[in-house]
């Protein structure tokens, strides 16, 4: 039997250091969005004047009600939720692909190919390019602006092309070969089941960039029917201080009718993300360190 080491009073101390450290770093991380969630259900005017800290004081729903009694945040939900759905589903299968193609060794240009993606990952084309690309073929102001441009990650790409050089034996993909395996039903029925926690985490990083897309609605969107929820809670809250100008409104009212709107606006576009990250916590840091690239 081992005989457990005695503490000593520099490890005592630097335990002590090391949780106060800890909890400070929690603080200073968790707070801030702890403090959004209770403004928003907190009188404006309490909030302004510093008087709300950790408990709701004054409350009031009035910031939510005046968010989604608004119909264009509905429109803009259902879009968004289409485009992170549908293009979560694309990028990723298209990530995967990619990456298990250029991990194979038996791939012609394999180095080439390689090369191309990571040249992406510093230069682009440019906004006026690009534009005038997409322009050229016929996706403006359509659904699949928002999904086909950018659908594949580099950095995604080459975590997931780590994850099979890395985890997957090639001893396994000789031995399903030599039972007849194909190159895609070894992908979809060895290579698949074995990513769970990998495609779990890219999954997440999609599906977190196509929710908080903001910048392709922008420049590529001009219909509101087809916007995301990102853009229409950004006009929510300019239509509301034009109106409050053109109703007379003095400046204390448009303040405090801003305020009850910004907070509500980033709890509605931050929360359903939120609620989804618990369930695939668990594979998160698991995921990472499997497709992480390893020297």
């Amino acid at each position: 039997m081992f005989k457990r080491m005695q503490r000593t009073n520099e490890d005592i101390a630097f335990d002590i250091l090391f949780n106060v450290l800890g909890f400070i770093a929690l603080f200073i991380t968790f707070y801030p969005m702890y403090f959004v969630v209770v403004a928003s259900f907190s009188d404006p005017r309490l909030v302004l004047a510093g008087k709300t800290f950790i408990l709701p004081r004054g409350i009031t729903l009035e910031g939510y009600r005046l968010v989604f009694d608004d119909p264009r945040v509905w429109t803009g939900l259902r879009n968004t939720l289409g485009y992170t759905l549908g293009g979560t589903a694309f990028s990723l299968l298209a990530t995967m692909l990619a990456a298990y193609a250029l991990s194979r060794r038996e791939l012609p240009f394999r180095g080439i190919v390689m090369l191309f993606f990571t040249v992406t990952m510093f230069f682009s084309g440019g906004l006026i390019p690009t534009y005038l690309v997409i322009s050229g073929l016929g996706m403006l102001n359509t659904y699949w602006v928002m999904v086909l441009p950018g659908a594949v990650s580099v950095y995604n790409m080459i975590i997931m092309r780590t994850f099979f050089t890395t985890n997957i034996p090639e001893e396994l993909f000789e031995s399903a070969r030599l039972d007849g395996c194909s190159y895609t039903t070894f992908f979809f029925r060895i290579g698949l089941p074995l990513c769970k926690a990998i495609i779990a985490v890219i999954s997440l990083y999609y599906a977190v960039g196509y929710w908080n897309e903001y910048y392709k609605a922008l420049i590529y969107i001009s219909d509101a029917e087809k916007t995301t929820l990102q853009m229409v809670l950004r006009n929510i809250l300019l239509s509301t201080q034009e109106s409050a100008d053109q109703s007379g409104m003095d400046y204390s009212s448009r303040l405090m009718t801003a305020e009850q709107i910004k907070y509500a606006l980033i709890v509605a576009s931050t929360l359903p993300i939120m609620l989804v990250y618990p369930f695939l916590q668990k594979f998160f840091a698991k995921g990472v360190m499997l497709g992480s690239i390893k020297g």
